[in-house]
């Protein structure tokens, strides 16, 4: 049943106030800025995967001002071990989330939203739920693992079958990992931010395995 209650309106409001604000703030960030940014999360994300030698994970490719660069994928799946595979999110019409495995730069397509989405055959929602390590987007993280993604709930539906031991991170630019943030009863907390500034934190005592 849908929420009319007046704190669920502030919050929603709020959230969408908070949005307003760091899309604004991401968009003046220089060209030189985004870049320095994006290698350095690169950077910390690679030797994440290199660590954890997962044999399966998930990320996407950043657009426009989302911090990683487009270059992550390609990235990410040179630190994987052979064999391992990577998956990107491929947008269901109504919004949820498949995943199909990234075959390379070249075989990538323009989708709705401004994502780019891999051309191989999807393998289903329930694909994340194998990843042994879950790169995703977000417009800010708080100190409790709470995210703030673009208000379609896609990321949401996709954490909500995660399992809880699963390792879940979020590239952020400096200043995007906040005290606080609205929060409702349908997002899910993240375990671990990268910030190009101090890379890997954990959140909410949750540690990397």
């Amino acid at each position: 049943m849908p929420d009319f209650s007046d704190q669920a309106e502030v919050t929603r409001d709020a959230k969408f106030a908070t949005r307003t604000t760091l899309l604004v703030r991401r968009r003046r960030l220089g060209d030189a800025e985004r870049a320095t940014a994006a290698r350095h999360v690169q950077a910390d994300l690679a030797d994440l995967v290199r660590r954890l030698r997962p044999r399966r994970m998930t990320a996407y490719v950043p657009v426009a001002s989302e911090p990683g660069g487009p270059e992550l994928p390609a990235v990410l799946h040179a630190a994987l071990p052979e064999g391992a595979e990577l998956l990107l999110p491929v947008l269901r019409a109504d919004l949820d989330l498949d995943w199909a495995p990234w075959t390379g730069p070249d075989d990538l397509v323009a989708a709705g939203r401004g994502m780019r989405e891999p051309t191989a055959p999807p393998l289903g929602q329930a694909a994340v739920t194998t990843a042994d390590l879950v790169v995703l987007p977000a417009l800010a993280v708080d100190r409790r693992g709470v995210r703030l993604g673009r208000g379609g709930g896609s990321y949401d539906r996709a954490l909500a079958r995660v399992p809880a031991t699963t390792l879940t991170v979020v590239p952020l630019h400096d200043g995007e990992l906040v005290n606080a943030l609205p929060v409702e009863p349908h997002d899910r907390p993240v375990h671990a931010v990268v910030t190009p500034t101090n890379g890997l934190r954990t959140l909410d005592g949750a540690a990397p395995r």
